[in-house]
């Protein structure tokens, strides 16, 4: 570890990932160089060249210094054996925006070690708290189109940003729904999944197939139907491909699920036979909602009352449904494995983050952020996840990712976490194609730092 007074310590590699950092301060260590040293590269950055042993052989690597106040970090790939140093994990939840960054979970455990160690009061149905999770939502929601019918244009996007999050509640509501978690009754369950569905012109079924898949093959390569990165022969593929793949995980990450919507959901040849007629009925419910309660909004409101009581929540519920789903499962640290390497317990436990949000948000939203116990078993009631998340941390606390949502937690997603590559989990956009990355430098420049 090389640092300000110019000591250097060689450090043990394995194929596995690591991290170095130094300290700096106004003067540069003998081992810092500036960046105009290393050929074609510009002026005014220093590097750090770190002395290792790899494979019994004296080996030396030039990296990039990231500064943040008397912080330099030179990034390297992350795994297993970087997971069990308690200090490193430390300076990692600093660089990428967690508060903790959890252990590696031994490969003996299991994912039913984790679930028998939760209280059974967690997985009781509890009819009174299920209706009043759908009261909070609809009072919260009618009072979000008063406020919009209310608010003079410059309090407007207050006024979205309260509706558009009261509706993400609906979303929850049918995602517990979706998990039999709601009600011990599966017509009832079935009749408000597909209700608190309409609203967002989401089709219940189709959302219920595709997400059960994501629950038993999280963070699986291929297989998980949330999220994936992507692979490098895509981003070789075209340049109007490869352009509109930056833009989609960069700038406009926070509403991919938007794409996500319209590509896993409406397209009958991604579901088997026997799934095909609820998936009909969810669809022919989705388009009578926009045939019968678009025009009547128009109607009574124009099109302009459109955009503003319908259109507009419903863009600031994507920003949610986008923002919740990439922090639940994406960093620097968690990787996609493949179905040999793939591990339930560690990508479920390991595989999820913690994430406290605004209060405020968190009871509209019905706690959904209390992601890991959910992902443990998602037949877990909302009103329930605290209570198993607090078991959670009293057993498995050591293994788990936490963070508070924040600006260095979204620019670690937005510039880092893009491309698949085995060893490193992601390679950034900006050094597979530097020449058509703009936008993710862009963000890079003008995204606070702040955690």
């Amino acid at each position: 570890m090389a640092t300000a007074s110019g000591v250097s310590t060689p450090l043990q590699l394995s194929s596995t990932r690591r991290v170095g950092f130094c300290t700096g301060n106004s003067a540069p260590a003998k081992n810092l160089f500036p960046r105009r040293a290393v050929d074609g590269a510009p002026a005014g950055t220093f590097f750090v060249k770190r002395d290792f042993v790899y494979k019994g052989q004296s080996c030396h690597q030039i990296l990039p210094l990231k500064q943040r106040g008397r912080l330099q970090a030179a990034v390297l790939p992350v795994t297993a054996p970087l997971l069990d140093d308690e200090e490193k994990r430390k300076q990692m939840s600093e660089d990428y925006g967690f508060k903790q960054i959890g252990a590696q979970l031994p490969d003996n455990v299991t994912l039913k070690d984790v679930m028998d160690s939760l209280p059974k009061e967690v997985f009781e149905i509890d009819d009174l708290k299920a209706w009043t999770s759908v009261l909070i939502s609809v009072t919260s929601y009618a009072l979000g189109i008063f406020l919009i019918s209310k608010s003079p244009w410059y309090l407007l996007p207050l006024a979205w940003a309260w509706t558009g999050t009261a509706v993400t509640g609906f979303f929850v509501i049918g995602h517990d729904c979706a998990h039999k978690s709601f009600s011990r009754n599966k017509l009832v369950e079935d009749i408000v999944g597909t209700l608190a569905f309409l609203p967002l012109i989401y089709p219940y079924e189709p959302w219920r197939f595709k997400h059960d898949r994501h629950h038993a093959k999280t963070n699986m390569l291929i297989e998980d139907t949330a999220w994936q990165p992507v692979f490098p022969k895509e981003i070789k593929t075209s340049s109007v491909l490869r352009k509109a793949m930056i833009f989609g995980y960069g700038p406009i990450r926070p509403w991919m699920s938007i794409a996500h919507w319209l590509i896993w959901h409406f397209d009958l040849k991604k579901f088997r036979p026997n799934e095909l007629p609820r998936v009909k009925v969810s669809l022919a419910s989705v388009f009578a909602f926009m045939a019968i309660g678009w025009p009547l909004i128009i109607l009574k409101s124009g099109i302009a009352g459109w955009f503003k009581f319908w259109f507009m929540p419903w863009v600031v519920y994507h920003f949610w449904m986008s923002t919740f789903t990439m922090v639940h499962h994406t960093a620097p640290h968690i990787p996609f494995k493949t179905s040999e390497e793939w591990n339930a317990a560690q990508a479920q436990l390991n595989g999820t983050v913690h994430c406290d949000y605004p209060r405020w948000i968190e009871i509209l939203c019905h706690d959904i952020n209390v992601h890991v116990p959910h992902h443990i078993s998602p037949r877990i009631p909302s009103y329930n996840l605290r209570a198993a998340y607090d078991s959670i941390k009293q057993n498995w606390g050591k293994y788990i990712n936490e963070a508070s949502w924040n600006w260095r937690l979204m620019k670690t997603i937005m510039t880092k976490c893009h491309v698949y590559d085995k060893d490193r989990y992601y390679v950034p956009f900006d050094e597979v194609a530097p020449e058509e990355s703009h936008p993710i430098k862009f963000l890079k420049k003008v995204m606070p730092d702040y955690a």
